[in-house]
């Protein structure tokens, strides 16, 4: 595999960075991203060249800045290969995005005594809208739980559905387990008793190949921060059939056809679910970290990451005492474990001082960890820009640890 991670690395400016006087091992990757300099570069042409509202002007910079934002979702559209540009939604993020779905979706389908089913491994984002809808609308929360290896069973999903349930919201990818779910298998289970998925693709879109028709999913969320793109910017793509359905969720300008003190009319797909001035100018710079993932290929960098997780897995479970949370068969670059005697957060605290950047806590899948009892768990979580040398940084690191603690 021709992967030049020298060139890769030398594309991401804050990797050259110091802390505590130690060479930067960034591993939090699953929370954030690094930005390529192309990214960096495109914020400030659109700052310094042509920053305008779009949509609504006549003048030059309006037009371009509203030209860039339109070719960016159409970009977008051919990434997840969307049938069309119009089902492709900004938002500020995957969390705004299920919110968005949970909320608009819910006050057209889901009625009192209705049911939702949603894993138990999800993301609080992809958790908490679901339970506030269904509070709002008298429904019911369904569990659907994972094995002790971290994977989510058929078998108890097909059990799970009843003519109640209205629709299903599951992780491509856990964030703190690194389980690849079968989401294309959860979808077709679904459709056969006529029931919607949304599908959060969070921590997917960076790692895997997604083709929303092939998945044949009906919703589809992510976040730009997490695919090497500014924060405060996501997408939501909807099929048609659902969106035009869906009333708006939020109101204000560029969502409207027309306005009166009697009436308003909305706006067509998908400016109907776009209230108010758009974050246009990361949504140019998400489209540009998409076409630096397409260069380098999303199958090389799922390849290149599988070799990270392969090796620092390996490599891990030599320490005495570690214990990886989340064995499924089929795994992103993510390993979450835990130190024998020791709290996460203070392993993580250590390893900053080295340098080493972990993610420590909960990860916001409070379920998770009640699943398995503990606090939580210290996550690496790898990209195609780190190497086998950081995770022998983290391996070293680690041993400091347990000898500090012995």
């Amino acid at each position: 595999m021709n992967f030049d991670i020298d060139k890769i690395r030398n594309d991401f400016p804050i990797l050259k960075e110091t802390i505590y006087n130690k060479p930067l091992v960034y591993l939090d990757n699953a929370a954030t991203t690094q930005k390529p300099q192309v990214v960096l570069d495109k914020l400030m042409e659109v700052y310094t060249k042509y920053n305008a509202n779009i949509h609504r002007g006549v003048h030059f910079m309006s037009n371009k800045a509203t030209t860039e934002t339109e070719t960016a979702r159409k970009i977008i559209q051919q990434f997840l290969d969307a049938p069309n540009s119009h089902e492709v939604i900004f938002t500020r993020g995957a969390t705004e995005g299920i919110n968005l779905v949970a909320q608009s979706f819910g006050e057209q389908f889901v009625h009192p005594g209705d049911e939702i089913i949603v894993s138990e491994m999800e993301h609080h984002s992809n958790l908490v809208p679901w339970q506030l809808m269904a509070e709002k609308r008298g429904a019911t929360l369904k569990k659907w739980p994972f094995t002790q290896a971290g994977e989510l069973e058929l078998p108890v999903l097909e059990k799970l559905i009843s003519n109640k349930t209205r629709i299903i919201a599951v992780t491509h990818v856990s964030n703190s387990l690194g389980t690849i779910n079968s989401v294309k298998e959860i979808i077709e289970i679904a459709h056969k008793r006529n029931v919607p998925v949304l599908i959060d693709g969070a921590q997917a879109v960076q790692h895997l190949a997604v083709d929303v028709q092939k998945l044949d999913c009906d919703f589809y969320v992510f976040s730009g921060h997490k695919i090497y793109g500014p924060t405060g910017i996501g997408v939501v793509y909807g099929k048609e059939q659902w969106l035009n359905q869906m009333p708006p969720y939020q109101g204000g300008g560029e969502m409207i056809e027309s306005v009166s003190f009697e009436k308003t009319t909305f706006n067509q797909l998908p400016y109907k679910f776009e209230a108010g001035t758009p974050n246009y100018v990361d949504t140019i710079a998400l489209a540009e970290a998409i076409k630096y993932v397409n260069e380098l290929g999303i199958e090389n960098i799922a390849a290149y990451e599988s070799e990270l997780l392969i090796y620092g897995q390996t490599k891990l479970l030599t320490i005495p005492g570690l214990e990886i949370i989340g064995n499924a068969w089929n795994k992103a670059s993510v390993i979450s474990f835990n130190l024998k005697g020791l709290h996460p957060f203070d392993v993580g605290t250590i390893l900053d001082k080295m340098g080493i950047a972990v993610r420590t806590g909960t990860h916001c899948t409070e379920p998770v960890m009640q699943h398995f009892g503990i606090p939580g768990t210290v996550r690496a979580s790898f990209a195609f820009y780190n190497t086998k040398q950081e995770i022998d940084e983290l391996y070293k690191g680690l041993l400091k640890v347990v000898e500090l603690f012995k």
